[in-house]
């Protein structure tokens, strides 16, 4: 029994199945107090309503009020209308379906009590009413009770309630009684008469107890109840069955539950009943209140099958007598568990399934959870699975429900929402293997489908389970030898067969030992030798699936450590004397290492001791910077987050360790308390700490919502769980501002952003997540006008003039200083006073009312304004003239000294300068020859975790490359798209609409033929289209294939070799975005990190060499027109990089930083924060701008600037800073500032924010100005670009190997088989060509090309920004356009011919394109040759696709924009629609979707 006991640590190493989008859930308008479930319904009860809904909770299908006035003090009438008078709330505490008569029973508090029985169909109409003391007080238990009278079967409710407080009640002793269900019984309705007209009910005197559950089983009546009088206790009441009420209430019989073995817990929180089986077993979540336990509930099964024996606390009308009689009862008889199989902090609620010989129960949480658990036919637990997840701490309500139409689905209530879940997930898995491995009873193998289904999926064929017992393999096998040496193998299989058994047999390899196959087993006998010389692998085969075990012990060799003795024992073997060797006995009867692989390890003094983890508690995202500190923990190299039975424990990296503290990443987990031990290079484990996973951090406010534009706003956000965030992120920028936590709330400061006036999405990053806090609007920044100041008393009066603005700016948020000559004075702020145009300040200056102020200094965020006296402003101006005008003079006259100086010596040096432009021009070209031949790439091709685009931002930036507020709009928010959201009626009405292909393609051929319906518009219908009908891309396909075949068919497609060729036609963007969807799951899981791996190669092989900062222009590049020919010499240099920890001086450990000489102070900045990402795997907590470099000189540190007094100045033009310039050399050390650290630092704005830019600025390329030589005689060096072109050469080489993986991966098979929509597209263009006659090989080959190369994959290659998060610049982009062109080459029939003056981007790959152009032809034959799929086949692949994304869109947004193209031509459409025949059903329908949206004229979407 205790074996199978599962510990709260366990709850670290549950395997997640959260399955978010086939899930549903229904949120009401108060919290749920109780549900019931009906036929095909649901019925909810709130304190203020009583809710129909659907069984798949699609949708309300009726809601009536518990509000109403009780007339004549007798009956309850429901106020209704929008403003309804009410004196009286029924509140139900009873909720009882009774399905024969379709009648709804419910019983609650009015008065004494009060019952009503409602139309079970229609709740709003009233069967019957009485005033009924059932359940007066809080909750009862209610159900349908049958019993079997001497003359039919009659049907009663059986109410337990608990007693009346209220002293003029009649009943107050009554608590159980079985109600009357229709009138035709005696005394009618809602009686509690027996057929005799005698009273039948149960008693007690007792009103310490709470009742918790009730059923009835076959003939026998349960009903359990706590009992808090004297010893507190779970009590059971029996009931048998009998002939009618009171002799069924004779039979009363009692016990009490003892749990458990380790500690009393004395009370039952839910409970459920394990329906089949011999016995009656039941199941029970137990507690004893004890908050401060970690284990503080428990889930035991009891053997409830009714005995004797008396109930002290509770009689009936027959028996109470006897017991009065008796003073001395005998005692009450004691049930013990039969196994606790589960144990949990909090668990609420239990809900038992069994399913063949398992036992599945579903346990809701305290914290929000729903655990899957499954219980074999001996007890033994698998592991348990989370099926749902809430991000916050709303506890599980006590009952959970299966779905009456669908009982693959479990109903679950979190406070006022009621959740839909699914009880499994089968689908996922792919291969039999996986779908075994999951250890869950509800899927198996489907011979006939070669699918992991549910057992009612695969009907008329042969369904493989896992087993009775619980087995995590599949095969295991037991060796025995005779005294004469022969071996016996005896190999089992585990597994289970619903249907006809299908072929079985086992093979060995390499021995041919003949094998007795007789299923599940087989038994092989062996040679003498064969074990002690070799391995062997056992082959089985079921039907049409493959299994293997190796059977291998003496290949198990090398020196004795942990990890080598754990592989001995986990296969099957024995460790005897530090050595691997056979087994005689079964080999999977002993798989733990402890204490067999106890051995001390070599090279350790000690072991690893763990004395602290900071954070220890985190939410279920995880945490990415965790800090460890212990001791011993040099020879750490990875930390193990596992429960105590190590089901599927996990492994994190240690990022830095300096022998006492380490740091490494906290992975997401389920919500409880996990084991942590620290992993040496051996595999054994060390250490114990602890990490509690809690729910994710919620914002519930933003203070102030608003900010300006410069940044530096201080924001508090409110909310729960605030201190586990990492981060905040504003919108789509990729920097995260760093926070402090503090008091419960979460402060930070605003970036810099272009204010937009529009509200950004402000998300929390809790580590690699975002959870959506709240929108934030950006205004432009505060303008203050002017000041004046007037004596008042003892103080100057400043009153600051301030246009009026939306930013709420308070008096914490300012300081104002008053300057009089040099003196300066602090001004107290008073009051802020608002108005329409203008807004005034006013403060004052203590103690000073004749200061003379000419100037004040306004500071806000970081940010000061200065404002001079309005009188003192003429005068400074007249004296800041004179000096420049004077300044200007000398300048010319400075320039044209230079001049006349330069024409002089001019002629002297152009001898020398020719002499030497020959041998520069011999030394670049020879050194372009070296570089080519010697430079080895290093580029590095682990670059961590890729950062994926989800699939909804993907889809958006494939459907609306150009962004827009129509791609915003149709994108759900964070934490929205989990949420089925019920259309409106008109977008009802057009969703139904667009669903008649009739009318589909009439609209669009519609458009397609007005004259002003240009191409941007098709592009946009066509996207919309595809996001409103996302969630049936069956239908999706259907109607583009229709519109194909019609675009082929068109007397303008004379030349089949055009199709396809633009996007010139709404079904052409149809087809990128309907490739785009199918095609997202073969991107992301096969090319996605080949295409990453190739951008990243290329950043890095830019980066190499010099990159002009004003053109980037670089280089090391692929295209011609983006290559610096006039770099300058440079050198690398290896920085080392000091990061400011605190305010004190403190840094942290110097970062190695690869660097050139002529880069620029910000694009040393930008390699310093690569350096960190790349480091510590994730990014600076400062965005750029936010940090100040400084280098070391002689001792102390210089700050390094873009552009300060000492840059270089060309005419007009300004030499951008370098660190050649700054003479800063290999090896010297930069410390790295931020504002977060340093709030004092004033926000540095680059130069690049300058519209001039490009004007004023110059760094690699000189501006065409004359110049000294004598200055820099470098800088007139001739440049031809020829010189240089090996550059890119060099770069291709270095890019090359990514290059090629990525091509082959894109036109590869997986097995022999491309993705199943290219074979079905494919398929379907033949099928086109060949209806047409078209016999031409080269038509199809183009259509393909034009179908999927050309309209798919040249969009991602020349657009990794639409899969990653991450911004391409404009060079990367022309040389993806290079990259993008040989792609297209490869495809193309037509012979290149290139020459002398051929485009370099076409001479780069000149060589390779025959190659591949072969490996594509080779491509598309295999893809014609690959078995066809069916129709229903790829419908099942479309459907799959749908559910994966569905909730995603925001579907009415989508259609409310396709209405307005419809508007537009609304007619146009409407008489497309009557030259197409459409029924008047059609046309009517159309019209009636025009009232619709005419009558939402005044909506803000219009």
């Amino acid at each position: 029994m205790c074996s199978a006991m599962w510990s709260i640590i366990f709850l670290g190493s549950l395997v997640v199945l959260v399955d978010w989008g086939r899930g549903q859930d229904i949120t009401f308008d108060g919290y749920i107090r109780d549900f019931a479930v009906g036929n095909s319904s649901l019925y909810a009860i709130t304190d203020d309503y009583l809710y129909k809904v659907s069984h798949n909770l699609a949708q309300i299908t009726n809601k009536i009020s518990q509000r109403g006035i009780l007339i004549d003090n007798d009956k309850f009438e429901r106020s209704t209308g929008s403003s309804p008078v009410w004196n009286t709330t029924y509140k139900v505490n009873m909720l009882v379906p009774f399905i024969k008569n379709n009648t709804l029973v419910t019983c609650g508090s009015i008065k004494c009590g009060y019952c009503e029985v409602l139309d079970i169909d229609d709740i709003s109409k009233s069967v019957h009413y009485e005033h009924l003391e059932v359940s007066p007080n809080g909750l009862a238990i209610g159900f349908v009770v049958d019993i079997e009278t001497k003359n039919k079967l009659e049907t009663y409710v059986f109410a337990a309630s608990m007693l009346s407080t209220k002293t003029e009640c009649p009943l107050a002793g009554s608590v159980v009684t079985l109600r009357n269900i229709n009138d035709k019984q005696t005394g009618g309705i809602l009686s509690e008469r027996d057929q005799d007209q005698s009273e039948a009910r149960i008693t007690t005197e007792d009103r310490s107890f709470n009742f918790v559950d009730g059923f009835q089983n076959e003939q026998h009546i349960y009903l359990f109840r706590n009992h808090r009088k004297g010893s507190v206790s779970v009590q059971l009441i029996w009931l048998q069955v009998k002939t009618n009420k009171r002799n069924t209430f004779g039979s009363l019989q009692g016990a009490k539950l003892l749990c458990c073995a380790d500690q009393e817990r004395p009370q039952l929180l839910s409970s459920s009943l394990i329906s089949g089986g011999p016995l009656v077993l039941w199941a029970g979540v137990f507690t004893r209140n004890d908050t401060t336990d970690p284990v503080n509930t428990v889930l035991a099964i009891y053997d409830i099958s009714p005995g004797t024996g008396p109930d002290p606390a509770f009689c009936s009308n027959q028996v109470c007598k006897e017991k009065s009689d008796n003073t001395q009862p005998p005692p009450i008889k004691l049930l013990h568990p039969v196994s606790v199989v589960f144990q949990y902090k909090s668990m609420t609620s239990v809900l038992a399934v069994r399913q063949g010989s398992w036992v599945v129960f579903f346990i809701g949480t305290g914290d929000g959870q729903l655990i899957k658990l499954a219980v074999d036919k001996n007890y033994n637990s698998s592991c348990p699975r989370v099926l749902f997840r809430s991000d916050n701490d709303v506890q599980v309500f006590p009952r959970m429900h299966l779905d009456p139409v669908d009982p693959r689905h479990i109903y679950m209530v979190l406070g006022n929402q009621m959740k839909r879940v699914p009880v499994a997930t089968c689908g996922p898995y792919i291969t039999s293997k996986d779908c075994w491995s999951s250890q869950d009873p509800f899927c198996g193998w489907c011979e006939s489908k070669r699918s992991c289904t549910f057992k009612e999926d695969c009907s008329n064929s042969t369904w493989i389970s896992i087993p009775d017992d619980s087995k995590q393999q599949q095969i295991s096998h037991q060796l025995q030898r005779n005294r004469t040496g022969q071996i016996t193998l005896t190999i089992q299989v585990h597994l289970s067969v619903v249907g006809p058994t299908p072929a079985f047999a086992c093979n060995l390899a390499p021995d041919k030992a003949l094998c007795d196959p007789s299923f599940p087993m087989c038994t092989c006998l062996l040679s003498r030798d064969t074990l002690s010389i070799q391995g062997m692998v056992v082959k089985v085969r079921l039907g049409g699936e493959r299994l293997k075990e190796t059977v291998d012990c003496s290949g198990i060799t090398g020196p004795p450590t942990f990890d080598l003795c754990s592989r001995c024992v986990s296969a099957g073997c024995s460790w005897r004397n530090q050595t691997c060797s056979w087994t005689p006995h079964p080999a999977h009867t002993h798989l733990t290492q402890e204490p067999v692989c106890q051995m001390d390890q070599p090279g350790l003094d000690s072991k690893p001791e763990i004395f602290s983890i900071k954070p220890d508690e985190v939410s279920f995202h995880g945490w990415n910077h965790a800090l460890l500190t212990g001791n011993n923990l040099s020879h750490v190299t990875r930390v193990r987050i596992q429960g105590r039975f190590d089901c599927f424990p996990k492994e994190s990296p240690v990022w830095s360790n300096t022998g006492s503290n380490l740091t490494f990443h906290i992975p997401g987990g389920d919500k409880g308390l996990v084991r942590v031990c620290l992993v040496l290079p051996d595999g054994s484990c060390h250490g114990t700490g602890h990490v509690t996973y809690i729910s994710s951090p919620s914002c519930s406010e933003l203070t102030p919502s608003t900010t300006w534009a410069s940044g530096g706003r201080r924001i508090r956000a409110r909310g729960i769980y605030l201190g586990l965030v990492e981060g905040v992120v504003h919108g789509n920028s990729p920097h995260v501002t760093a926070t402090n936590y503090s008091a419960g709330d979460l402060l930070f400061y605003t970036p810099p952003m272009d204010h937009s006036k529009l509200p950004i999405n402000v998300t929390l990053k809790v580590a690699n997540h975002s959870v959506f806090c709240h929108p934030l609007t950006f205004q432009p920044d505060p303008k203050f006008i002017s000041f004046t100041h007037t004596a008042t008393g003892n103080d100057l009066r400043v009153t600051i003039q301030k246009e009026a603005d939306k930013l709420n700016i308070s008096k914490s948020e300012l300081t104002v200083l008053a300057v009089e000559d040099e003196k300066e004075y602090e001004c107290v702020l008073n009051i802020i006073e608002t108005s329409n145009a203008t807004d005034s300040i006013d403060c004052d200056i203590l103690n000073k009312p004749n200061a003379k102020i000419n100037l004040i200094r306004i500071k806000y965020g970081g940010f000061e304004i200065r404002l001079q006296s309005e009188q003192k402003s003429g005068a400074r101006l007249a004296l800041l003239i004179v000096p420049v005008l004077l300044v200007k003079l000398f300048i010319v006259l400075g320039v044209v000294c230079v001049y006349r100086n330069k024409q002089r010596k001019l002629t002297a040096h152009m001898n020398e300068r020719l002499e030497l432009l020959e041998s520069d021009i011999r030394q670049e070209i020879r050194q372009g020859f070296v570089d080519l031949q010697t430079d080895h790439s290093d580029l590095i091709e682990n670059v961590g975790a890729i950062p994926f685009l989800d699939y909804k931002h993907f889809a958006s930036r494939i459907f609306f490359p150009e962004g827009g507020p129509v791609a915003t709009s149709i994108v759900k928010d964070i934490g929205q798209d989990a949420v089925k959201v019920r259309l409106e009626q008109s977008c009802q009405a057009l969703s139904t609409l667009i669903q008649d292909q009739l009318f589909l393609t009439s609209m669009v051929h519609a458009l397609e033929e007005q004259k002003n319906f240009n191409i941007k518009d098709k592009c946009t219908v066509a996207s919309l289209l595809t996001v409103a009908l996302h969630g049936d891309l069956p239908y999706l396909t259907n109607v583009m294939e229709d519109l194909l075949r019609a675009l082929m068919d068109q007397p303008s497609n004379n030349q089949p070799k055009l199709l396809l060729r633009r996007t010139e036609s709404i079904v052409e963007k149809l087809l990128t975005n309907w490739m785009s969807i199918c095609l997202y799951g073969f991107l992301r899981e096969s090319v996605g990190q080949h295409l990453f791996l190739l951008v990243s190669a290329l950043t890095q092989q830019i980066s190499k060499g010099p990159v002009d900062s004003v053109t980037e222009k670089a280089l090391y590049t692929l295209n011609e027109d983006w290559l610096l020919y006039q770099a300058p010499d440079f050198t690398p240099l290896k920085l080392k990089a000091l990061f400011a920890v605190g305010t004190e001086g403190e840094v942290s450990d110097p970062l190695e930083v690869a660097a050139l000489s002529c880069d620029t102070v910000e694009q040393v900045k930008e390699k310093i924060l690569v350096a960190h990402k790349n480091k510590f795997g994730f990014p600076y907590s400062s965005p750029l701008r936010d940090i100040h470099i400084e280098y070391e000189q002689d001792g102390r540190f210089v700050p390094l600037q873009e552009v300060d007094s000492s840059s270089e100045v060309l005419g007009d033009v300004t030499m951008l800073n370098t660190l050649r310039h700054y003479q800063v050399s290999d090896g010297m050390t930069i410390k790295v500032l931020s504002r977060r650290t340093h709030p004092l630092l004033s926000p540095q704005g680059s130069v690049k924010d300058d519209l001039n830019f490009s004007a004023k600025y110059f760094h690699l390329i000189d501006p065409e100005v004359d110049q000294d030589q004598r200055k820099n005689p470098e800088r007139k060096k001739l440049k031809l670009k020829e010189v240089h072109l090996t550059k890119l050469l060099s770069t291709k080489v270095a890019v090359h190997s990514f290059v090629e993986n990525l091509f082959r991966t894109i036109w590869g098979t997986t097995n022999g088989n491309a993705p199943c929509v290219v074979k079905y597209f494919f398929d379907f263009l033949d099928v086109q060509a060949e209806s047409k006659r078209i016999l031409d090989p080269d038509v199809t080959h183009i259509w393909k090309t034009n179908s999927l190369p050309l309209r798919f994959w040249i969009n991602i290659l020349k657009n990794p920004q639409f899969v990653f998060d991450m911004e391409k610049s404009s060079h990367l982009d022309s040389c993806l356009s290079v990259i993008a062109q040989a792609f297209m080459d490869s495809f193309s029939l037509s012979e290149m011919q290139l020459g002398k003056h051929a485009a370099t981007n076409k001479l780069l790959y000149a060589k390779d394109i025959p190659l591949y152009k072969q490996e594509v032809k080779t491509y598309y034959k295999q893809v014609k040759d690959q078995p066809k799929m069916t129709s229903s086949e790829f419908k099942d692949f479309l459907l799959e696709e749908s559910k994966k994304h569905e909730n995603e869109f925001n579907e009415s947004e989508a259609l409310k924009e396709l209405y307005k193209y419809m508007q537009r031509y609304f007619d146009d459409i409407k008489l497309k629609l009557e030259q197409n025949g459409a029924p008047a059903e059609l046309q009517q329908q159309l019209q009636n979707v025009k009232v619709l949206f005419d009558a939402l004229k005044s909506s803000s979407w219009e």
